[in-house]
């Protein structure tokens, strides 16, 4: 099957290049593949972030065609004529945010109008976390050209089910991000990068209000009552950084947290992973988390809200703990017992044995399953 992948791809950074890296890779173990990116993703005035491309590289950072102008309609236009002319089989977008449902929607009716290609949406969310006044509209338009769906969670299938009632679709859960490397010993990464502490715990990823870093620091400020326990927070701030720094100052918490502001390379990513006990999602709404997915790729259990489909991946007692979302002090304790109970071996555990189900193969067999080469 001749198979082109539309959407965020390297030299863009974040996860949703990355995802498609991967996807990439396992569909080539079988079929023709080719991947069409953005020249211009965001225009600059509606990008928070201090760059839209990745500062390194990593082992599925293959260039992909830079085509598609995300705000220019005659664009969508040409890059759909474009594919319609290499004639593929299927066209995969990855769809997170309506912003794009009027550039993919286009882009797949142009380059499926009287051809065979059949258009497949692997959707992240339905409609965002932080909702605005087109995303009904941009979402039913983009989904007016989908032949199938590929749904990441159950609430994505819900949501989808509520939406677009005659969705075709599969529900695959959110495969593992493996594309980072082998982890280091922990006193070694925790050396490399200055944290002497015996409890290091993990905050990664874009910071959003959505994912309630503040509720983590109120928890923490609880934790550190009785414990000493240490956080680290990597990841570039989406949302007004001196708002959590002078939290940070109000509950004497400047020195316990490690704040790197900023998007870290895939090279380091590692590190950071390998130096924790347990990752932190104390997310206040959500669909998923590719986040868990690389937790899991360095055996690390999860501390997580109960939110969308976090619970789905992320096993209460099995493969870490979950809790109510906007509870400071439900999530104090779920530390405290981590800690107390000395929880980490059993659920790195848990993980190794869990994690088998997020193979990129199942994801590979579904689309295989949902669109077959007529």
């Amino acid at each position: 099957m001749h198979i082109i992948i539309v959407g965020t791809a390297f030299p863009l950074r974040g996860g949703i290049a990355h995802y498609n890296a991967l996807l990439a890779a396992e569909l080539s173990t079988t079929h023709r593949v080719e991947t069409i990116t953005f020249r211009r993703q965001y225009p600059a005035i509606l990008f928070p972030g201090t760059s839209q491309e990745e500062p390194g590289t990593g082992p599925h950072a293959q260039a992909a065609e830079c085509l598609i102008d995300s705000v220019n309609p005659l664009n969508w236009i040409t890059v759909g004529r474009e594919i319609r002319r290499r004639k593929p089989d299927l066209l995969i977008f990855k769809y997170w945010l309506p912003f794009f449902g009027p550039c993919f929607g286009t882009i797949a009716r142009v380059a499926t109008r009287g051809m065979h290609t059949r258009v497949l949406f692997i959707c992240d969310n339905v409609l965002p976390h932080e909702r605005r006044v087109f995303d009904r509209l941009f979402t039913r338009y983009a989904f007016g050209a989908v032949d199938c769906f590929i749904a990441q969670s159950d609430a994505v299938e819900r949501d989808l089910k509520a939406f677009w009632p005659k969705a075709v679709f599969r529900n695959v859960p959110h495969p593992i991000y493996s594309m980072f490397g082998p982890g280091s010993a922990k006193a070694d990464a925790r050396q490399a990068l200055g944290l002497p502490h015996s409890r290091v715990l993990l905050f990664f990823g874009y910071i959003r209000p959505y994912k309630g870093l503040h509720v983590l620091l109120d928890a923490l400020a609880r934790v550190r009552a009785s414990l000493d326990a240490h956080l680290v927070v990597a990841g570039e701030f989406y949302d007004a950084e001196q708002s959590y720094r002078d939290q940070l100052r109000d509950l004497r918490l400047e020195a316990a947290v490690t704040l790197c502001s900023e998007y870290l390379p895939n090279e380091r990513v590692p590190l950071f992973f390998s130096a924790a006990d347990a990752v932190i999602l104390p997310y206040l709404s959500a669909t998923q988390s590719g986040i868990a997915q690389i937790a899991f790729y360095y055996d690390l259990p999860v501390i997580a809200t109960d939110v969308g489909g976090l619970a789905e991946v992320v096993r209460d007692g099995q493969t870490g703990l979950i809790v109510p979302p906007a509870d400071p002090q439900a999530l104090a304790a779920a530390i405290l017992r981590f800690y107390n109970e000395q929880q980490e071996s059993r659920l790195r555990d848990g993980v190794r044995r869990e994690k088998e189900r997020y193979s990129w193969a199942h994801l590979r067999e579904a689309i295989e399953d949902l669109c077959p080469l007529h």
